[in-house]
C-alpha cells in the first residue's frame, strides 16, 4: 500500500481529487439537484425604480434632471449604462412655520437658510431579469436602499432607491408588496 501512495505525488492526488469533485457537480446539474444561474431567472420584464436624492445642491435657475431624458446610472459604484428618465419631482427644502390666519396650525414655506437645497424624486425605467429574489439590472439585485449615482452632462448626484416595480401583462406589480409600512 505505501508503495502505490509513493508513486504518486500529492500534487497529482489534489488533481484527481479536483476533477472527481467537478465530475460530481456535472452529475448534480444535470440531473437538476442544483440549480445554475440561468435557470433561477423567471422572466425578462420592463421595471420602474425610483431614486430619492437628498439635499442636493443647486444654484442654477432649473433642476439639471428632466424627464424624458437619459442618465448614467452607476450601481454599487460599478458604472452600469444610460437609462431613460420617466419623471422627475424636485423640490426646494421647506421649513414649518406656526400660523394664527389659516385653519391649519402651521403652513411650509421655501426655507430662506437654504435657498439652493433641494429634495428629489427621479423615477428611471429599465429592461430587468425577474427572479425568485427580485429584479436584477446589470447584476445587481435592484432593492430599496441600494446605493447608486445617477450622471449626466452636467451634474453627479448621489441616491438611494426607494421603490421597484415591475410591469406585469396585466399592469404595475410592486416587488416589495409583501413589505408593507404602517
Amino acid at each position: 500500500m505505501k508503495n502505490l501512495f509513493g508513486k504518486f505525488n500529492p500534487v497529482d492526488i489534489i488533481i484527481v481529487l479536483g476533477v472527481i469533485a467537478a465530475l460530481i457537480i456535472g452529475i448534480a446539474t444535470t440531473k437538476h439537484f442544483r440549480q445554475t444561474a440561468g435557470k433561477q431567472i423567471e422572466a425578462t420584464s420592463p421595471i420602474t425604480f425610483q431614486v430619492v436624492l437628498r439635499g442636493v445642491s443647486v444654484t442654477g435657475d432649473e433642476f439639471p434632471i428632466k424627464a424624458d431624458e437619459h442618465t448614467f446610472i452607476t450601481i454599487r459604484n460599478v458604472p452600469y449604462t444610460e437609462l431613460k428618465v420617466v419623471n422627475v419631482t424636485a423640490q426646494s427644502r421647506q421649513t414649518i412655520i406656526p400660523s394664527a390666519k389659516t385653519k391649519e396650525q402651521y403652513i411650509l414655506i421655501k426655507d430662506p437658510t437654504q435657498p439652493s437645497l433641494y429634495d428629489a424624486i427621479i423615477t428611471i425605467t429599465d429592461t430587468a431579469k425577474i427572479t425568485k429574489d427580485g429584479a436584477v439590472v446589470g447584476g445587481n439585485k435592484i432593492k430599496m436602499g441600494l446605493p447608486v449615482t445617477l450622471e449626466g452632462e452636467s451634474y453627479k448626484f448621489n441616491g438611494t432607491i426607494s421603490d421597484v416595480r415591475v410591469t406585469t401583462e396585466s399592469g404595475v406589480e410592486d416587488v416589495g408588496a409583501n413589505n408593507s409600512v404602517g
